[in-house]
């Protein structure tokens, strides 16, 4: 049987009713199956992992965009990490018996039925993309929510579906193909951003960094604390062990220590050969955040 992942994120940490209705829309649908949820608070945002065949993958993720557009008002929503929309960013990504093609297909089809059915600009990404530059999320997502109505009326930047008018509570949404990505973030002993921005320069790849590293220095208002938030989208060419080293090597200089690390949904259990939670100052890692112990439990 064919078998695709999907990580939707939406724009909701904060409120836990909110994202459980969120989820249980789309875990309702027959032959799809939620597996992972990771929420953040100071980012007020939720990740969720979820797997199926393509057919009822797609009606899973329709689902899931109801449910968020009828509970998400983005015109009152803040976090500290960059959204474009109530359900910012839909990635399909292979796992058994399915080509990316077969995901890129499935990622355009269900991009249209978004904008057909929600009134949303949908762009395509990475390997969905019709052009390069829109391969890279961070080029779409420049402006954010706030920034779009600027944005969609450059002729450049017309959505790829719907309307170049954002939904008035939803914004935007960002539908593609991928590989699997890490999302590794490190928390670092400081509140200064300044430091978080510096580090997370120093290791991401369009700075001259890692290879197959995107990073941000971000706020933990809550915690008075930064981190470096991390998406490492080829965990062969860049191993997580490396990431962090590089972060931490870059703390050191800064004279700042790293309080400790965590992994925001699922990884592949390739990821993890040779090293430990302990090697990576892991906090709360479960065997459960591997990818195949879930897929086991099916």
């Amino acid at each position: 049987m064919a078998l695709a992942e999907c990580v939707p994120n939406v724009s909701e940490g904060r409120r836990a009713n909110v994202v459980d209705l969120i989820v249980s829309a789309a875990d309702a649908v027959p032959g799809a199956r939620v597996l992972d949820v990771s929420s953040d608070a100071s980012h007020n945002r939720s990740v969720i992992t979820m797997v199926g065949a393509p057919d009822p993958l797609r009606a899973a993720v329709l689902a899931l965009y109801a449910a968020a557009i009828a509970s998400i008002d983005m015109r009152t929503h803040s976090g500290a990490h960059p959204r474009l929309g109530a359900v910012d960013v839909v990635p399909f990504i292979p796992l058994e018996g399915i080509a990316m093609s077969e995901c890129v297909t499935l990622a355009r089809e269900t991009g249209a039925l978004v904008a057909e059915r929600f009134r949303l600009p949908v762009f395509l990404y990475e390997e969905a993309a019709t052009t390069p530059a829109r391969r890279n999320l961070a080029d779409i997502r420049r402006g954010e929510f706030e920034g779009l109505p600027a944005r969609l009326a450059l002729p450049e930047w017309a959505p790829d579906f719907g309307a170049a008018t954002p939904h008035p509570s939803a914004g935007a949404t960002v539908i593609g193909a991928r590989m699997p990505l890490i999302a590794f973030n490190v928390n670092l002993s400081t509140s200064r951003l300044d430091i978080a921005k510096a580090i997370a320069a120093s290791v991401r790849q369009s700075s001259g960094g890692l290879p197959f590293v995107k990073a941000l220095g971000i706020p933990l208002a809550d915690r008075h604390i930064v981190q470096v938030s991390m998406n490492l989208t080829n965990y062969e060419q860049t191993p997580i062990r490396r990431a962090f080293d590089a972060v931490a090597a870059a703390a050191a200089r800064h004279r700042v220590a790293v309080l400790e690390s965590e992994i925001v949904g699922l990884l592949p259990a390739a990821a993890m050969d040779g090293i430990t939670p302990e090697d990576l100052q892991l906090t709360g890692f479960r065997d459960d955040q591997v990818l195949e112990n879930r897929l086991r439990r099916l």
